[in-house]
């Protein structure tokens, strides 16, 4: 699934691509040389499609990336665990240090007194 997402994203980001280059900008861009030629849209109406269609696809990239994290695999978890345990079975615990117990702090100036049995 998160192929075919993928695909769908890079598919639509060419698409954005190549209307964001149509637009008219400042500098007249390609939009003007099909405004010319295509009389029945007019102006205006090609560059309110060109607009929507810019923000339609720029909103729909977003919420396929958003969706394609859903997806994305994170390994095959069973075999780590597998792997994890017998890595713990095969291998016997040796050489753990053993720590003497803490002794207990006594105020300073109190006498001690050795423990009774």
């Amino acid at each position: 699934m998160y192929t075919a997402i993928s695909i769908i994203i890079v598919i639509a980001s060419i698409l954005l691509t190549i209307i964001v280059l149509v637009q008219n900008s400042k500098g007249g861009g390609l939009a003007a040389n099909f405004a010319q030629g295509n009389q029945t849209f007019g102006v205006r109406q090609t560059a309110d499609f060109l607009e929507k269609a810019t923000w339609t696809l720029a909103i729909g990239i977003i919420v396929l990336c958003v969706l394609a994290t859903a997806f994305v695999s994170t390994g095959n978890t069973s075999r780590s665990n597998t792997i994890q345990q017998r890595i713990e079975q095969s291998a016997p615990v040796q050489g753990q240090p053993e720590f003497p117990a803490p002794q207990p702090q006594t105020p300073s100036g109190a006498e001690q007194t050795p423990p009774t049995n």
